[in-house]
């Protein structure tokens, strides 16, 4: 009994947490969607992890965990450079340049394939299991995210008439997938702040030498000229939807595992579209509505089948 006691409020936090990860994350999908058409893509994603690694890394020193980065081995500074090159670098690459071309609320949805890819792979790498219940949930989720993505016409994935937003978007979930499972052998013996703050600094470095590769000094003046909504957007993805939800989202991966962190992900479009329609005045027209509600139902279902 008193061990039980003792974890059982750890663990209803780390379940809050997510929690709290699905809100503002859900939250960034609008907020992202308001950067990408009032900034020059690129030089945005660049700026937004400049910032978030900054406050990150001001948090490991306050905390006394900087130092101990002088001892890290070659080893897991690769593996560090590795999950920010796919999580960060790769994520905001395709996560602001999708955003140029779709609605916030449909990308919010897409995302829905995370936990279904997540979890086949964890499955295969980690061992983690799968029954009836979850391939039936992977199955619906898949459908859905499928009828969200080809605007209810799902069979044309297969004739590749899918717009050019949408492919980016899906180069999201297979950069956040390998960022997730990367992310699990990366963290052995280091605490989630630390993998957050590390890798979010290096994928700011990258995004900055691709942006002044594309773009040149025009990419930040783009983004100095901004309009003040925009730059108000900027400090809530900073802050909320990157530095917090980046270190909790790495909190559920080390306490509950890669496929039941991943799980939380189903929330992240509920509050993606909703803060779309009432943020952003986007429609939610019947594809997105009932492939949107198969797509979470499906990965809802998912997490039933884990317990």
């Amino acid at each position: 009994m008193t061990t039980a006691a003792a974890v059982s409020p750890s663990l209803l936090s780390v379940h809050l947490r997510l929690v709290g990860m699905a809100v503002l994350w859900g939250a960034s999908w609008p907020m992202g969607r308001v950067l990408a058409q009032t900034m020059p893509p690129l030089a945005a994603a660049a700026c937004r992890f400049l910032f978030a690694g900054a406050i990150l890394m001001l948090w490991l020193a306050k905390t006394g965990r900087l130092a101990a980065l002088r001892d890290w081995g070659a080893k897991r500074w690769a593996g560090m450079v590795l999950a920010a090159s796919f999580g960060v670098f790769g994520y905001a690459t395709f996560f602001m340049s999708g955003l140029q071309h779709v609605p916030a609320g449909k990308g919010a949805l897409v995302i829905t394939l995370n936990p279904v890819i997540t979890l086949l792979l964890a499955a295969w790498i980690f061992h983690e299991r799968l029954n009836k219940r979850i391939g039936l949930g992977m199955a619906m989720a898949a459908v859905g995210a499928a009828i969200v993505i080809t605007k209810g016409e799902p069979w044309h994935v297969l004739d590749g008439r899918v717009g050019i937003g949408e492919v980016l978007l899906l180069g999201c979930v297979g950069c956040w997938v390998a960022y997730t499972l990367i992310g699990r052998k990366v963290m052995a013996g280091v605490d989630a702040l630390t993998t957050t703050a590390v890798t979010a600094a290096i994928g700011a470095l990258m995004l900055l030498v691709l942006t002044l590769v594309v773009d040149g000094t025009a990419g930040v003046a783009g983004v100095m000229a901004a309009p003040r909504h925009a730059w108000l957007c900027m400090a809530g993805i900073v802050v909320g939807s990157t530095a917090l939800a980046y270190a909790w989202y790495f909190d559920g991966v080390k306490a509950l595992g890669a496929g039941a962190a991943a799980g939380y992900i189903t929330l992240v479009p509920v509050f993606g579209v909703v803060f779309a329609a009432l943020g952003l005045g986007e429609v939610i027209d019947a594809s997105l509505l009932v492939g949107g509600t198969m797509a979470i139902a499906g990965t809802a279902l998912m997490n039933l089948g884990r317990r």
